[in-house]
This record gives structure tokens, C-alpha cells and sequence, in this order.
């Protein structure tokens, strides 16, 4: 019997991260990809406080990361119909909106 490669061993931890993520619900999956918003405001925004620049080059990296990590991780939970659902739903609004004042 072969044993595993590290490369295997991180693809099948990869495929079940996926599985999981995938297996959330949609709305779970809308919140977390809204949780990358506040997160890039944040990464750039930091830029402003007094402190050092390898302090801002610090919290870029941890911010910027985050905001991907949600953002990956939302569209990963959505998947293809998801994201379909959400752009259909987005869609929808500003068209029922002007309907509703004729």
C-alpha cells in the first residue's frame, strides 16, 4: 500500500473544505460574502492612522486577506446557482421599484 504524499493529503483536506463550504446554506453564504466589505474598507482605510508604515503593511496583509477569505469563501458557499439566485435577486428590485410608483 502506497502511503499518502503531502500533496495528497492536502488535496483531500482541500476537497473537504470545499464539500463542507458548499454544503452551507445560501444565506449563510450571502453573509459571509458580505463580511469581505467591511474588510477592505478597513485594509485601506487603516492607511490613515499615525502609525508606522510596517504597522499599516502589517494590517493590510491581515485585513486585505481577510476580505479575501470571506470573498472566496461566500462564493464557495453560493456556488454557480448561487450566485445566480443573488444576481437574479439584485436584479429584481430596482425594475419591482419603478413599477411600484407608476
Amino acid at each position: 500500500m502506497k502511503p499518502f504524499s503531502p500533496k495528497d493529503t492536502v488535496m483531500r483536506l482541500w476537497n473537504r473544505l470545499k464539500h463542507w463550504l458548499q454544503s452551507l446554506s445560501f444565506r449563510t453564504g450571502v453573509i459571509v460574502l458580505a463580511c469581505c466589505i467591511p474588510f477592505y474598507i478597513l485594509s485601506f482605510a487603516q492607511m490613515l492612522l499615525p502609525i508606522s508604515a510596517t504597522a499599516k503593511g502589517v494590517l493590510w496583509t491581515i485585513l486585505f486577506g481577510l476580505a479575501k477569505t470571506c470573498q472566496y469563501g461566500g462564493l464557495t458557499i453560493l456556488g454557480v446557482e448561487g450566485y445566480k439566485r443573488l444576481k437574479n435577486k439584485l436584479k429584481r428590485k430596482p425594475s419591482q421599484t419603478q413599477d411600484d410608483t407608476l
